[in-house]
């Protein structure tokens, strides 16, 4: 092979022929916080958007299965790999690259308050290596929306970590949203996926319903909180797409997929050459309502056929 490669040069350079350039091949590593359904659905988005560009990438993919001490040694880990490209998907992991890596250009993911969290200085100018895509929920959307399915709603139950910036953040806003509708927020508090159970039970006969925040440990463990819906017939509701079909009744939500290619299309421009800190921080215009009438029932909660009429998406 490299007898052949060599004699082909010097055809080329006795004839003159031109060579073909070959194509490079980009390295990108992934730092995410936690593996669930909406956050994987964001990095095939990611990856799809740049073969469907063209762009020849090498990846490595690092989960931190919840744990901000191995994000932070993956973060290291990914400095020692020296990629053209650093995602980080989630807040901590996103956090805990920033502050690790300040030359290689990063493009995050799901991060809900990128200037709460000390990613950027302001979303519009980021400045620095460090950019991305934010996905900060629709709170007073979402809440108008189980109003819609629990009328007589008095009192609204969240379960978080309080340990996530992300989620702190999006509670803060769901506090000043509750208030100004006349609404009790219950708060129930975890530090780790074993104690999202516990959390959900605590809120029986507290709360007329429940919201899940787009927090990575809670979402993770989703199918718990679900099991408790249904045995107390506690209506449940999610602010990402995904965890309808692992139990919410619903949810107005961006979709982490066409996240994943919006963030994919920023990736391809910092990859050939753009500059992260003249990039504004981009966040979806768009949400999705997503409808399960099957934990509806489980629930309690009736479904109304205009609201079958505005859903995007009926689980079946």
């Amino acid at each position: 092979m490299r007898i052949f490669a060599t004699a082909m040069l010097c055809l080329a350079l006795l004839g003159g022929t031109v060579l073909p350039t070959l194509a490079k091949t980009y390295t990108v590593s992934f730092n995410q916080i936690v593996e669930h359904p909406a956050l994987d659905a964001l990095r095939k988005g990611v990856q799809d958007e740049l073969a469907a560009r063209g762009l020849e990438v090498e990846y490595h993919v690092h989960i931190a299965q919840g744990n901000i001490s191995t994000a932070n040694l993956i973060a290291r880990q990914i400095l020692g790999e020296n990629p053209d490209l650093v995602v980080p998907i989630a807040t901590p992991t996103a956090q805990a690259c920033a502050q690790m890596i300040r030359k290689t250009p990063i493009v995050f993911a799901a991060v809900s308050d990128p200037v709460g969290a000390g990613l950027v200085p302001s979303l519009e100018k980021p400045g620095g290596n460090v950019t991305g895509t934010t996905d900060m929920s629709p709170v007073d959307r979402q809440v108008e929306l189980i109003r819609e399915f629990v009328p007589g709603l008095k009192r609204l139950g969240v379960v978080y970590n309080a340990g996530e910036t992300n989620s702190v953040s999006i509670v803060k806003v769901l506090k000043s949203v509750t208030d100004e509708m006349g609404i009790v927020l219950e708060e129930a508090t975890i530090a780790n996926s074993a104690g999202v159970s516990q959390a959900a039970r605590s809120l029986v006969g507290r709360a007329d319903a429940v919201y899940i925040p787009t927090d990575n440990t809670v979402v993770s463990a989703f199918e718990a909180i679900a099991k408790v819906g249904y045995e107390n017939r506690l209506p449940v509701f999610a602010a990402d797409v995904d965890s309808v079909t692992r139990g919410a009744i619903a949810a107005l939500a961006v979709d982490y997929y066409q996240m994943g290619r919006q963030t994919g299309e920023m990736a391809a421009r910092v990859l050939e050459g753009a500059d992260p800190a003249g990039m504004p921080v981009e966040t979806l215009k768009e949400f999705l309502i997503h409808l399960n009438p099957a934990s509806a029932k489980k629930m309690g909660v009736e479904v109304s056929e205009e609201m079958l009429k505005r859903a995007d998406k009926i689980v079946e």
